[in-house]
């Protein structure tokens, strides 16, 4: 079974600098339907206006992914970390016992695009820890790329729970399938163009909940930018 969370019915934080749109419950928006699913808890669809961001603040028992699309993302972090995160890179920090931290639009002129992913861990009082790794575009074209899972295979980053996230980037006329193992189930998230889910449209924002499907198939007559999330 599919169902579909349209892009429309999201959450939405409007601050001036931050413009946030929410696939399940976050901050002030509380919706008893959408609090997650499975141990994929939050899907932040982020536009960060130039110089703005995010001052230090904390988080604990939480594996927390960045994808950023369009712009340029800075980071730090109490842990000694400091990058700027663009489009093809992947950062996840793991807040465990706890981390501090800051993101902020490293560009004064630009504005920012990008995902922020949150994971419930499978333990609680793990180590912090920070990982960030590259992904050129020619390996997410055409193809589900995994980018993140447990065991940081095949070149993915590493997050402590039974999840597997693949990226992917299709071209007009572009098809592929992906199978789900027995018991298992998905998440896509249309991060940017128009993509066909087992024949139905979703568009950017567009989220589907998969259950019960051991294949879904995934097409386009336009461009789309996705991400898959592969759960127990």
């Amino acid at each position: 079974m599919i169902t579909i969370r349209d892009r429309h019915t999201r959450g939405h934080t409007d601050m001036g600098w931050l413009d946030s749109r929410h696939s399940f419950s976050f901050g002030e928006y509380r919706d008893p339907d959408h609090m997650g699913f499975g141990p994929l808890r939050v899907i932040n669809d982020d536009r960060v206006a130039p110089g703005a961001g995010f001052g230090a603040h904390s988080h604990a028992d939480m594996e927390i992914i960045s994808y950023v699309l369009e712009g340029a993302l800075e980071h730090k972090d109490s842990l000694g970390n400091g990058s700027v995160i663009v489009p093809g890179d992947v950062q996840r920090m793991s807040a465990g016992t706890g981390v501090t931290h800051s993101e902020y639009n490293a560009s004064k002129t630009e504005p920012v695009h990008f995902l922020q992913i949150w994971i419930v861990p499978e333990a609680r009082g793990i180590a912090p820890g920070y990982e960030q790794k590259r992904f050129p575009q020619e390996e997410l074209e055409g193809r589900l790329r995994l980018i993140a899972d447990r065991r940081g295979g095949d070149g993915a980053v590493t997050v402590h729970q039974d999840v597997a996230i693949h990226a992917g980037e299709l071209s007009e006329g572009e098809r592929f399938t992906h199978e789900f193992a027995q018991g298992r189930r998905g998440w896509l998230h249309v991060a940017r163009g128009i993509v066909h889910l087992n024949g139905d449209e979703l568009r950017e924002g567009d989220g589907a909940k998969i259950e019960g499907e051991r294949a879904i198939e995934l097409d386009t007559d336009h461009r789309a930018e996705i991400l898959l999330f592969d759960l127990k």
